[in-house]
Order: structure tokens, then C-alpha cells, then sequence
């Protein structure tokens, strides 16, 4: 049976916010490092994040194993249950093959996950058809959970969305990350615009620019090294101080520039950097990223510790 929209209500807040894509820690000899990645969500909840994302891409979700990622979240769920401020919404991350996808979500479900978000398909003959049957299996699979799409394909149009939607009310929002806000706008515009809520799925670099156009809440992976500096943004852009949110943009920017390179080549090695050299976690990162090349290693660290963490 699905459930009522009316039990949505807290998963759709939860993603009007910012969005934390937590790291996934290794240790010295390569295994997930349970202690850390504690601590670090320990830090994040502590620090006032409220919504988690387990095995997102910035916590290397394609480099982990399958009983790896199932430890990763039960970690997260744990630690969310255990925050003393207001209640943590755990927002799991799942994809691969089909079957794949729906056995993770059904364990993200039994631990106690309140939504999944589904990576973008990486098939390489992904249909507008096809990605609509995809998300719908996963779907109708858990009906209990909210389910968020992770849509990076710019190709895929708003109507399938609204197709999607229209057969399963469980599809509650959309981690957009197409790096277009005028086609966000529209795309918003053809799905339904209120009937989705929209996460700006590129983080601080681009949450000005598509809360402008309809989001209301971010991803963020810089959250894991200066939640502050995240929740400002979100403070502002709630406000629509657009002034306020564009002085955090600066503060961010050089940090983003540095992730965004080359492809996003060191998207996470940035990340782990500066939490490395807050002392937080070790640096390593899993092949086919690789760790941060010396030379903008201290970039890194001077811009960590000018966020007064």
C-alpha cells in the first residue's frame, strides 16, 4: 500500500535544507574507518545539519563495496538517532543495477532511513522510457520511504517527471544538478513546480542562482568541513538575502573552483583535504580519484582554516 502524501510532510521539509553529503573515511590499511566517519557525522550533527545522505558521490559511493555502503548508512542511522537537537532525516543513496538499487533501499528501510535518493543511471543507453520505469520499480519497492531522483541527464524532460510523480506519490523531490539554471527553471516548471521539492543538487555554488528559479534547500559536501559556513548560505537564501547568501558564494568560492576542476577530478579529494588537515580524517581517496597533487595541498589547508572552524 503507498503510503499518504500526509506522511511526507517531515521528508519534505528535511529537504528544504541543506543537504549533507557526508565523506566516507578510509583507514590505514584502506578499509572504511568506522571511528571517523562517527565523528565526523557526530561533527555534523552537532554542527546543526539535519539531513544526511549516505553513499552520495562525495562519500565515494561508486568505490565502496556493497556490504561497505550497507555499513555506511546503518553508521548514519545510528548517529542520526542518537542527536540530542531536533530529529536527523536520513536520506539514503542507492542505484546501480535494479535489483541492486531496490535490496539497498530495502535495507535503508529496515534500519530505519526515511527516504532514498537514487543516483542518476550510469547506463550508457539510458532512455527517457527507461529512466522513468527505473525509478518507478524503486519506488512502488518501498512505498513506506520518500524517494528523491538525482537527475544529471540535461536530455531528460520535465513531462517524465511529471509522469513519475503521477504514478508514484512517494516521489516527493529532485536533486537537480544539471548546471543550467535557466533549464532547471523550466524543467521545474514542466514536472510541477509545487509538487516536487527541488534541491539544488550542485551545492553553494549554484543554490543563489536555482533557489532564484524554485529550490529551496542545497547539497553540500564543504558541510563536512565548515557546516557554519553551509548553514549561512541556507539562512540567507531562506531570507532571500540574496546579498548575505552571494558574501558566503565569495567566501566559497575559491574552495568550489578547486573541487570543480578538471572535471570534478578532485571533487572529494578537496573535501578530505581540508578535513585533513583540520586533523578530522586521513586523506586517501579510492581509485579513479586520486589524492590532492602537493602543490594546492596548502591552498586547501589556508582555506579551511580561514572559516574559523
Amino acid at each position: 500500500m503507498t503510503a499518504p502524501k500526509a506522511s511526507f510532510e517531515t521528508q519534505r521539509a528535511a529537504l528544504a535544507d541543506v543537504v549533507a553529503i557526508p565523506v566516507t573515511p578510509f583507514a590505514a590499511d584502506g578499509s572504511v574507518d568506522e571511528p571517523a566517519h562517527r565523528a565526523l557525522l557526530r561533527r555534523l550533527l552537532d554542527g546543526g545539519v539535519r539531513t544526511l545522505t549516505p553513499n552520495g558521490n562525495t562519500g565515494e559511493f561508486y568505490a565502496l563495496t556493497p556490504d561497505e555502503r550497507r555499513l555506511v548508512t546503518e553508521w548514519t542511522l545510528d548517529e542520526a538517532r542518537n542527536t540530542t537537537g531536533p530529529p536527523a532525516v536520513v536520506l539514503a543513496g542507492v542505484g546501480h543495477d535494479l535489483p541492486t538499487a531496490i535490496g539497498t533501499a530495502r535495507h535503508a528501510r529496515e534500519h530505519g532511513a526515511h527516504m532514498v535518493m537514487v543516483h542518476q543511471p550510469v547506463h550508457p543507453y539510458v532512455s527517457e522510457g527507461g529512466w522513468v520505469d527505473y525509478h518507478r520499480a524503486i519506488a512502488d519497492a518501498v512505498p513506506e520511504l520518500g524517494v528523491v531522483p538525482y537527475i544529471k541527464n540535461a536530455s531528460l524532460s520535465g513531462a517524465r517527471l511529471a509522469e513519475l510523480g503521477a504514478d508514484c506519490p512517494n516521489v516527493i523531490g529532485v536533486k537537480y544538478a544539471v548546471p543550467d539554471a535557466a533549464r532547471f527553471a523550466a524543467f521545474a516548471r514542466d514536472a510541477g513546480l509545487d509538487r516536487f521539492v527541488w534541491v539544488a543538487g550542485l551545492a553553494e555554488p549554484y543554490a543563489p542562482s536555482y533557489f532564484s528559479a524554485g529550490a529551496t534547500g542545497f547539497t553540500s559536501g564543504l558541510v563536512n568541513v565548515a557546516p557554519s559556513v553551509s548553514l549561512s548560505m541556507i539562512e540567507a537564501l531562506r531570507s532571500s538575502d540574496y546579498p548575505a547568501a552571494m558574501k558566503v558564494w565569495e567566501q566559497i568560492r575559491r574552495f568550489e573552483e578547486l573541487r570543480g576542476a578538471d572535471a570534478s577530478a578532485n571533487n572529494v579529494s578537496v573535501v578530505k583535504e581540508a578535513l585533513a588537515s583540520l586533523g578530522l580524517c586521513r586523506r586517501e581517496v579510492r581509485p579513479p580519484s586520486q589524492e590532492l597533487p602537493r602543490a594546492e595541498r596548502a591552498e586547501v589547508a589556508e582555506i579551511a582554516a580561514g572559516w574559523s572552524i
